[in-house]
């Protein structure tokens, strides 16, 4: 039998110091805002000769986009993130690009505004805040049998809250280390992530609610820590097979769904993590200081 609610403290021990390192790293360096979240130019463009991504992004040096970023995408083009660009200054972009690589294709152009950016942001921010209360009601709602129903809401939000805080966190420092930036399809990722975490936290609360009905013993921890090792294989087996999935996405999908399949990378480990080691036990020390 493993004794995974008697070493609670180390897990939560674990969770704040990389939670500390996350919000440090916020603090200091920020999130890397991509065109969606901020606001500029986004071209993907591809070349009849072969480019090489470092000639690339020098090229772009000197033409006066240092801070460009460029990503190569699966079908061998390159993804360009620029600051805003009037008509004049693409064309420049354009031209220079051409005399120094050859004829080049422009495959697709968007771009951002300030106000657009803005809106996506608080868009964003409601949506994440509306599927935590919604979690938090409906967890509470399917445990209203039980003693004191909140509290499982309540851990399992907290559980989700540690989730986001690892995610954001380790982009800081991603976006700070290799460039990466904050986009569309993290926050799609986060949503995702979310989701995937409460339903294994869910499933662990079930089978407490399940085994507190027939226990011989009223001792709570027992039958918290009986819960979790009877749920663990199926909790590591399930997220083993998803990262299968997320890794293929990642290395074979490329550049477009990068921060996505990262974040759910991250995301599933830090949620997997979270409902059997954070959730779990949390309810453990809220029912021993209620006592």
């Amino acid at each position: 039998m493993f004794d995974i609610i008697g070493k609670r403290f180390w897990f939560f021990l674990v969770s704040g110091v990389v939670i500390l390192i996350g919000i440090v790293s916020l603090a200091t360096f920020g999130l890397k805002a991509g065109i969606e979240l901020s606001s500029g130019s986004m071209m993907t463009v591809g070349f009849k000769q072969e480019v090489n991504q470092g000639e690339l992004k020098q090229e772009l040096a000197s033409l006066g986009y240092a801070n460009a970023i460029t990503q190569r995408t699966g079908e061998g083009d390159f993804l360009l993130r620029l600051p805003e660009l009037s008509g004049e200054a693409r064309a420049e972009l354009e031209a220079g690009l051409a005399a120094k690589f050859g004829a080049l294709e422009v495959k697709e152009f968007a771009e951002v505004s300030p106000w657009v950016a803005a809106e996506t942001m608080r868009n964003a921010a409601i949506a994440v805040a509306v599927a935590a209360i919604g979690i938090l009601l409906y967890i509470t709602w399917a445990f209203r049998k039980m003693p004191d129903p909140l509290r499982y809401g309540t851990c399992a939000i907290i559980a989700l809250a540690h989730d986001v805080l690892v995610v954001v966190g380790t982009f800081s420092i991603l976006g700070r280390i290799l460039g990466w930036e904050v986009n569309l399809m993290f926050i799609t990722g986060v949503l995702a992530v979310i989701g995937y975490s409460v339903n294994d936290t869910v499933i662990i609360f079930d089978r407490i609610r399940e085994n507190l009905l027939k226990a011989k013993t009223f001792d709570f921890e027992v039958v918290v820590n009986n819960s979790l090792v009877e749920t663990l294989s199926r909790s590591l087996n399930t997220s083993l097979t998803t990262l299968f999935v997320v890794l293929a996405l990642l290395l074979f999908v490329g550049a477009s769904i990068q921060n996505f399949a990262v974040v759910l990378l991250i995301g599933i480990i830090a949620g997997t993590y979270s409902s059997i080691c954070i959730a779990a036990p949390l309810l453990v020390v809220w029912e021993r200081r209620s006592k």
